[in-house]
C-alpha cells in the first residue's frame, strides 16, 4: 500500500466505523418503534375487550402521553362516539392535538389534566382507561372519586401499570414514583378502586410480572 492509500484508509477507517455505528443505532430505534407499536396495538385490544368498546361509546384516557391510544381508541368509538384525552402536560397536550389532527380525527376532545382529579364532565364517559399512570397518584382516593364521578353507572375502569421494579412498594402513595419503589402493586390499585365505591371485575397479571390490568365498574 503506497503512503497515499495509507492515509486515505486511515481517514476512511473513522468514517466507516462512524456508518457503522449509526446503521446499528437506527436498526435498534427502528426495532424500539416497532416494539412500541406493537404494545401499542395489544394494549388497544386489550382496552375494546375489557371496556366492552362498541361505536358511539364516550371514553376517556387518563394522562394520554403523545396520544398514541387516544388516537386508536378515537377510530374504535367512530364518529359517533367521543374520546376526551387528558393530559397535564402542556407540551404533551399540543403533541396529542397533533396526533389527533395527523389522524384525521375530529371526535377527540383534549382535557388539562390535574393532580388531583380528572376535570371531566359528570357521568360523561361509558369508560376510562389509563396506562402506566396510577402510580402516579399521590392522593388516589380523591383521583378516584373524580373517576367515579366522571362514569356513567355501570360504566368501567381500566388500569395498567406497573409493580415496583425492586425492592417493595412504597408506604405512601405519595412515594411510588420514586426510587426502588417506582410502581404499584395490583392490590393496592384493587383496594383503592373499592374504597371509592368501584366492583372489581378483574385483574391481570403478566407472566413476567412486568405489568398488570385492573378492570372495575361503577356500581
Amino acid at each position: 500500500m503506497s503512503p497515499l492509500q495509507s492515509s486515505v484508509h486511515r481517514q476512511s477507517a473513522p468514517r466507516a466505523a462512524r456508518a457503522t455505528r449509526l446503521a446499528v443505532f437506527l436498526a435498534l430505534l427502528a426495532g424500539c418503534s416497532s416494539l412500541a407499536a406493537q404494545d401499542n396495538a395489544a394494549d388497544a385490544r386489550r382496552i375494546v375487550e375489557h371496556l366492552q368498546v362498541k361505536p358511539g361509546m364516550t371514553l376517556a384516557e387518563i394522562g394520554a402521553g403523545s396520544g398514541e391510544l387516544t388516537v386508536a381508541l378515537a377510530r374504535a368509538v367512530g364518529t359517533d362516539g367521543r374520546l376526551y384525552s387528558n393530559e397535564i402536560s402542556d407540551s404533551r397536550r399540543v403533541a396529542i392535538r397533533a396526533a389527533v389532527a395527523h389522524a384525521g380525527l375530529s371526535n377527540v376532545t383534549v382535557i388539562e389534566g390535574a393532580a388531583g382529579g380528572t376535570n371531566l364532565p359528570d357521568a360523561c364517559c361509558d369508560g376510562i382507561f389509563m396506562r402506566d399512570v396510577y402510580h402516579h397518584f399521590a392522593e388516589p382516593g380523591p383521583m378516584n372519586q373524580s373517576l367515579w364521578r366522571a362514569l356513567k353507572p355501570g360504566g368501567r375502569l381500566l388500569i395498567i401499570d406497573f409493580p415496583p421494579r425492586r425492592g417493595r412498594e412504597a408506604t405512601s402513595s405519595a412515594d411510588r414514583d420514586e426510587g426502588s419503589s417506582h410502581g404499584v402493586s395490583a392490590a393496592s390499585v384493587e383496594r383503592e378502586l373499592r374504597e371509592a365505591g368501584f366492583e372489581i371485575l378483574s385483574t391481570e397479571d403478566r407472566p413476567s410480572g412486568r405489568w398488570f390490568m385492573v378492570v372495575g365498574r361503577k356500581r
